[in-house]
């Protein structure tokens, strides 16, 4: 049997009365709301965490009043599922909401013109649309468990948008000009890294900061301190800026003129945003490293050691080049 220590996963399984007809509507919106998401008919699973125990009890409590049956249940997946199925199909959910955003983005920024911003009417419209999108953005995130690679299109969208909204060129590299001053910084990210934050820790490290502290939070109503900056973040010093993921954007700023960054910075990016753009045969492989990695590895100190490694033996093949 195994301890309380490795259970991981809570399952909400119920049966829902027929009557009224929209009840089931309701309770399915409910639970993807929440982040629930289906492993078979009528069975929903979330992570174990005293949110999701909290959520899923208002969910069961809600059928039981309305004369169905649920019961929720702490489980460890042993046969039949895998954690790293589980973890997909969360993934998988979350980059279809992902994309829903960046796609309604896209086409907020098509409507974008100079009589736009002219016309106040049309941009206070525009403003109001984006504050929405953004407030979307940033209920998935809260249930984005697991990284979902998706996010990285969807924040750069609205970094992009939020640059034009703001008059400015970029909402990234704010005030930070100098390598002097981003030395002896603490640097935060989101946890659970993968290839972008891993690839932005790693050039802080070998060309910024050789000491640099990292931390690796939630994202959720996080608030920096003083001396820290952030990467890979919504509303960060240093994320996504319109097609480019956070590592170009920090490759672009602090070091343009790397050859061997530039051709890192594009395999990164068809890591990262799947988008193809500059269809980099190594893309694959790499990707398949980062998997082993995060697979493997439960700490973002120990992916860190471990993808760097990666990058340092691909930067010394590029820069051989």
């Amino acid at each position: 049997m195994p301890n309380s220590t490795e259970i991981k996963w809570l399952l909400l399984a119920h049966q829902i009365p027929p009557k009224p007809d929209y009840f089931r509507v309701k309770m399915w919106r409910r639970l993807q709301q929440i982040g629930a998401v289906a492993i078979k008919q009528a069975v929903y699973v979330m992570p174990r965490t005293e949110q999701s125990l909290e959520d899923l009890s208002w969910v069961r409590k809600e059928i039981a009043e309305a004369g169905g049956d649920a019961f929720i249940s702490e489980v460890l997946f042993v046969d039949g599922l895998t954690d790293v199925q589980v973890k997909a199909m969360f993934q998988a959910a979350r980059d279809k909401d992902y994309q829903k955003i960046a796609d309604e983005v896209q086409a907020l920024v098509k409507g974008l013109s100079k009589k736009s911003f002219r016309d106040k009417e049309s941009l206070a419209k525009i403003r109001a649309k984006f504050s929405r999108l953004k407030q979307r953005f940033e209920h998935v995130a809260a249930m984005d468990f697991f990284g979902a690679t998706g996010r990285g299109a969807a924040e750069g969208a609205l970094a992009d948008v939020s640059s034009r909204l703001m008059g400015t060129e970029q909402v990234s590299e704010k005030k930070m000009k100098s390598l002097r001053e981003m030395t002896g910084r603490t640097w935060v990210t989101r946890a659970d890294i993968f290839a972008d934050r891993a690839a932005c820790a790693w050039l802080i490290r070998k060309f910024i900061d050789g000491k640099a502290r990292f931390r690796f939070v939630s994202a959720k109503n996080y608030r920096p301190k003083g001396n820290e900056v952030r990467f890979d973040m919504f509303d960060a010093e240093f994320t996504h800026v319109g097609d480019r993921c956070s590592f170009e954007v920090m490759v672009g700023h602090f070091a343009p003129d790397d050859y061997a960054l530039s051709q890192i910075a594009e395999i990164i990016h068809d890591i990262d945003l799947k988008d193809e753009k500059f269809a980099r045969r190594e893309a694959d492989g790499i990707r398949t490293l980062f998997e082993g990695i995060t697979a493997s590895r439960a700490k973002d100190e120990d992916r860190l050691e471990r993808g760097s490694m990666i990058l340092d033996e691909l930067y010394e093949f590029f820069r051989r080049q």
